[in-house]
């Protein structure tokens, strides 16, 4: 049942981005975490035009009102760690130009080592494709398509040709190249997006509100991956959205990850026996600064792998 376990960096406003991130990093790699990852939020509506993933009238958290950039916090931690995968779960990829993604992603894997995961989703919001988007919402799909194509061409040899809907490129020499080749992860869900998954990327990143229903999503997935013929492993890492308390939560409505370490690990233990690789812990909405962060994260940590996690 062991799965490697990955952390969030700090993002959010109540840490200092530039000594916060730094500090937790090198903190994480020290307790054992094997990986730290990011999210990406590029704004926060006010008044909100869409409820919360889209949702009529679910608020967006508070937490959302300052998300630091996600490719910038990644590239504090890369700058003080050693060992630790630098992952995105997830880069709203259709936010973002595909050929400067795939070349800011190859210079962040060549100069950490060969670290990076490029876990890349779609995104929900209207307000932020309005924003940043550089193809109206309705293409995200395609545009993701794109970024991947894009991605595979700029990492590979050179000259790189590619002739897309966004990108053209005639021929070119584009570097730095990764370290290694980037595995490209998505946060998929819906037969078309994991279609996508199965026949174009290398991994999957799933969310975990319940161990049951991650296990059906995981059985559906590889009953897909067997129906369209892939044979080659498709690598996992579940997010789990924490909510820490420092007693327990004695509600009936206790949702999974929502309490102290105790109960928080209670839920890893039922999550890692899906049979998934690694398991990232969102742990940084609650913690009032740095110093509780890693406190909890060290806390989590030690009990779950006493836990058998």
């Amino acid at each position: 049942m062991t799965v490697r376990l990955g952390l969030s960096l700090p993002q959010m406003r109540q840490y200092s981005l530039g000594t916060d991130v730094p500090d937790v990093a090198r903190a994480a790699e020290q307790i054992g975490y094997e990986s730290l990852w990011v999210f990406e939020r590029a704004l926060f509506p006010e008044p909100a035009t869409q409820g919360l993933y889209g949702m009529d009238g679910v608020p967006w958290p508070d937490n959302y009102r300052s998300v630091a950039d996600p490719l910038v916090t990644l590239t504090l931690a890369a700058a003080v760690t050693e060992r630790a995968l630098l992952g995105s779960s997830v880069l709203v990829a259709p936010l973002h130009n595909p050929f400067q993604l795939a070349k800011s992603l190859a210079s962040l894997d060549a100069a950490s080592g060969g670290r990076v995961l490029a876990g890349l989703g779609t995104g929900w919001s209207l307000d932020e494709y309005a924003a940043a988007g550089v193809r109206p919402f309705e293409d995200r799909g395609k545009v993701l398509d794109e970024i991947i194509e894009v991605c595979r061409a700029v990492w590979g040899p050179d000259p790189v040709h590619y002739e897309g809907q966004i990108t053209r490129i005639a021929s070119a020499v584009v570097g730095p190249k990764p370290a290694r080749p980037i595995p490209i992860m998505l946060g998929a869900h819906g037969r078309k997006a994991l279609r996508r998954l199965v026949d174009h990327a290398d991994g999957w990143l799933p969310v975990g509100m319940g161990a049951e229903q991650l296990a059906t999503q995981w059985r559906e997935l590889q009953d897909l991956a067997a129906e369209r013929g892939r044979t080659e492993p498709i690598r996992t890492v579940v997010r789990v959205n924490a909510v820490h308390t420092p007693k327990p939560y004695d509600g009936q409505d206790r949702q999974p990850f929502q309490g102290s370490a105790d109960q928080i690990v209670e839920d890893l233990v039922a999550h890692a026996a899906v049979g998934l690789d690694e398991i990232l812990v969102d742990l940084q909405t609650t913690p009032r600064d740095a110093q509780e962060l890693k406190d909890v994260a060290a806390e989590v940590f030690e009990k779950a792998r006493a836990a058998g996690v």
